[in-house]
Order: C-alpha cells, then structure tokens, then sequence
C-alpha cells in the first residue's frame, strides 16, 4: 500500500469517527429525558448522596486503626505511635461524619422528614463509633486468635491479618454491624458488599456474631440479617446461614421478623452446609457436616452429618 492511499484511509477514519462523535450529543440528550420523566434510577439533585469509593476508604482507614502498623507504609515505633494515630483518627473522624451526614440527609429528603439535625447526628454516629474502637480490637483479638488455632497451615498471627480474607470479612463485618446498629442508612451495606466483592464471604452487617469468630478458607459463605452466631464457633467455605423461601409479597410484612437461624456457642459447621430458618437453632457444642442441609433445630452436644454414599469404582477401558 503506497502513501498517498494511506493517508486516504486515514482521512476517511477520521471522518467515519467525527460522525460517530457528532451522535453522542442525541444520546446523551436521551439519557437525560430519561432522568426527567423518573422511569430509571438515578440521583439528580443539589444534595449529594454517600460516595462508595469514600466509603471504601473509611474501611482502610478503620483497618489501620485496629490493626496499626499492618496496612500502612510508615514504619511504627513508640515515636511516632501517637502522632500516626491523631492523624488517623481526625481524619476518619471527618471522613465517617461526612459521609454519615450525606446518608442521613438523603434519608430525609427523600422521605420529606422532619429536619433531624443531620450534620450533628453524623459527627454523634461518628464519635460514637470511634468510642467503641478499643473494643472493637479486643474483640478482633480473638477472631485472629480463633483463626491461628483453629487452622494449623497459619504460621503466625501476622500471616492472618495481611492475608486470611475470612478475618477481611469478619473484621469488615464489624465495622459495619456498630453503624447498622445505630440505625445509619446505606454505608454500612456498602462496606459489607465491598468485603463481599473480595472475598466472596456475604455477611449482612445487621447479623450478631459473637467473639472468636473463624471463617476458614471462606468463599460462598452467606450469613443472613436476623442470624445469633455465639461464641467460638467455626464455619467452613460454602456454608450458608439464611432464610427459608418466602412468598413474593411477604418481605415487607416479615422484614423485621426473625428469619434466620441461631448457632449456639462452640459450633463447628463444615463446608456446604446450609441451615435455614428463623426458629433453626444448632445447639452449643454441635458439629454439622459437610453438606447437609438443615431447617429443624438441632439439640447441643449433636453431631449432624449425611450417611456415607455408595462409592461406584469402574475400571476405565485402555486404550488401543
């Protein structure tokens, strides 16, 4: 091909994509009336609403303040503790009231409520949560200890909290479980899919999970809203804690029933289990097996497993 034709080309690339460019405006303008006349989601208005990706960011910050020293570049020492940590949490501080505010705000506006003082409320929701920090490592204490003890391929307490994504979740989980139970609206569902996005681990941030918490391995675990998880209990990758099939129009009328199970203190259930139901309750000490599939109680001190399935072993022809 020799210039000449070449540049003929080019031209007419160019030309092909200035039309294409000069349609853009006419759909743009479509997508707009569609905004206008309410037939699609979307949020347009002065009042902005809580940003994901500032969220996100909240729950980095939060890690660095429950876990100093592991997330962060800046090497820690006795000198430098306080400092770091002052700057930490004045700027979680602002960032979490901020985006408190906007959730409530929206709350009102778009339900017209009566003016609740958001701005005031958001700074009290984030001070309180700051508040309830040192618990909040004392509590992850013993989700990372529950974690090295009861897997022997952990080699240390740091190898759990840099790469374990069930400690991820769990740690996720209860960031957004203290702002569920103070009632602020959309952040604490955005943190918790975040966690769920990275680890394929779905736990509602309105669930009660008690201390030492282990999610070995983790993927395709679900724990519902309404689930009761009690002390030291164990779940492996797959398990599902959730709620039994329900009519189309119930879930307005069952929302904020009990719909999901309880597991007692000292569980242990295995991978694929699935345990169903609001009034399900395993008792302590119990260890369900693999794959079963439970919606009835279980007594405490019980072992739940399926009978042993006929293995069917038949010799493969050879090959000529």
């Amino acid at each position: 091909m020799n210039e000449t034709v070449k540049l003929d080309q080019c031209r007419l690339e160019v030309q092909a994509t200035r039309r294409l460019r000069e349609d853009l405006p006419s759909i743009v303008g479509q997508i707009v009336s569609s905004c206008e006349r309410g037939e699609c989601f979307d949020h347009v208005g002065p009042e902005p609403i809580p940003s994901r990706e500032a969220v996100i960011e909240i729950v980095q910050r939060a890690l660095r303040l429950l876990f100093p020293g592991y997330f962060m570049r800046t090497r820690l020492d006795r000198v430098n503790l306080e400092y770091y940590l002052g700057q930490e949490a004045t700027s979680f501080f602002d960032d979490l009231a901020e985006q408190v505010t906007l959730a409530m705000r929206h709350e009102c506006l778009r339900h017209d409520l009566a003016c609740v003082h958001c701005e005031d409320l958001g700074q009290e929701a984030a001070f309180h949560f700051m508040q309830r920090l040192p618990e909040l490592r004392q509590v992850l204490a013993t989700d990372v200890r529950a974690a090295y003890e009861g897997d022997p391929a952990a080699r240390s307490y740091d190898e759990i909290i840099f790469s374990y994504p069930g400690l991820f979740a769990v740690t996720v989980y209860r960031i957004a479980h203290e702002l569920f139970h103070q009632k602020v609206s959309l952040i604490p569902r955005i943190m918790s899919e975040y966690a769920h996005s990275l680890t394929g681990i779905d736990i509602h941030p309105g669930a009660h999970i008690g201390e030492s918490f282990f999610i070995d391995h983790g993927t395709g675990v679900v724990i519902g809203e309404t689930t009761e998880i009690g002390r030291n209990v164990r779940i492996y990758q797959g398990v599902t804690l959730g709620a039994l099939s329900l009519p189309r129009d119930a879930g307005e009328r069952l929302r904020d029933q009990k719909r999901h199970p309880t597991i007692e203190d000292d569980v242990i259930i295995y991978s694929g289990a699935t345990i169903l139901g609001g009034s399900t309750v395993i008792g302590a000490r119990s260890v369900i097996g693999g794959n079963v599939w439970i919606t009835e109680s279980v007594p405490p001190d019980t072992k739940v497993f399926l009978k042993r399935p006929e293995l069917v072993f038949k010799e493969a022809p050879r090959g000529g």
